[in-house]
């Protein structure tokens, strides 16, 4: 996997805008664009191989909310999708692979109802990624608004035996705060499962994403980069 295929944009939206948040604030919020399928356009024209799509209006109401843009980004574009964002029972993310999501996140849904999760896995073989958002190092539900007392490796070797496509590790203290990676904390947690990890939060320069490129044989598959790519900290058309 080359530099550029590493790098994977993100695309958080927010009463149907293409935006980013400061820390998991959802009152702290930069609008980036007012239409998100033209943000994902710009992306795959850029060079992405893939996107990471957040619905930020369903992570905190329990329910997917821009599902419409959601599965008009998935028409309009080739590359594969990420998507997480409200998906709490199996009913939604079927319908999400449904109008063509290639993989799913579930972050609270894992934490409260493990059977449904379960459930999913056995349907969405490979295709579920355990969300996994980690604030003061303890994982955090319910749009980072629930602070649990697991750790991010108690939390994942729960699911590490499924058959999940991996894990998706956000430091939610970094995330749009432009401050670095935390390296160590995904190193960790990566070389400690058998499922790639995939690292979130706080990328502020090609730097930051070329330090975990460089582990990415612990087991880290790819980085989450939202901001720096928005401000033009990151050029991704520009790397070889």
């Amino acid at each position: 996997m080359s530099l550029k295929e590493f790098i994977i944009p993100a695309i958080d939206i927010k009463n149907g805008k293409a935006v980013r948040l400061y820390k998991g604030n959802p009152k702290s919020v930069t609008v980036y664009g007012n239409n998100p399928v033209d943000t994902a356009k710009i992306w795959e024209e850029k060079g992405a191989k893939q996107l990471h799509i957040v619905d930020l209006d369903g992570a905190f109401e329990g329910k997917p909310k821009n599902f419409k843009i959601v599965e008009q980004i998935a028409k309009s574009i080739s590359i594969p999708i990420q998507f997480g964002g409200g998906l709490r029972d199996f009913e939604s993310i079927k319908t999400m692979f449904d109008i063509g999501v290639q993989r799913v996140i579930v972050g609270s849904m894992a934490y409260k109802n493990r059977e449904e999760t379960e459930k999913a896995i056995s349907f969405f073989p490979q295709k579920i990624i355990i969300g996994i958002d980690a604030k003061d190092g303890k994982v955090a539900v319910k749009g980072w608004l629930e602070k649990t007392e697991y750790s991010p490796l108690e939390f994942a070797l729960e699911y590490d035996e499924l058959d999940i496509w991996g894990f998706l590790y956000t430091d939610v203290n970094r995330d749009g705060a432009l401050v670095g990676a935390n390296v160590e904390a995904t190193k960790q947690l990566a070389g400690n499962l058998k499922h790639p990890v995939i690292a979130s939060g706080g990328i502020s320069n090609l730097k930051d994403v070329e330090k975990l490129y460089k582990i990415k044989e612990c087991g880290i598959y790819g980085v989450i980069v939202g901001k720096a790519l928005y401000e033009g900290k990151i050029e991704l058309e520009k790397i070889k």
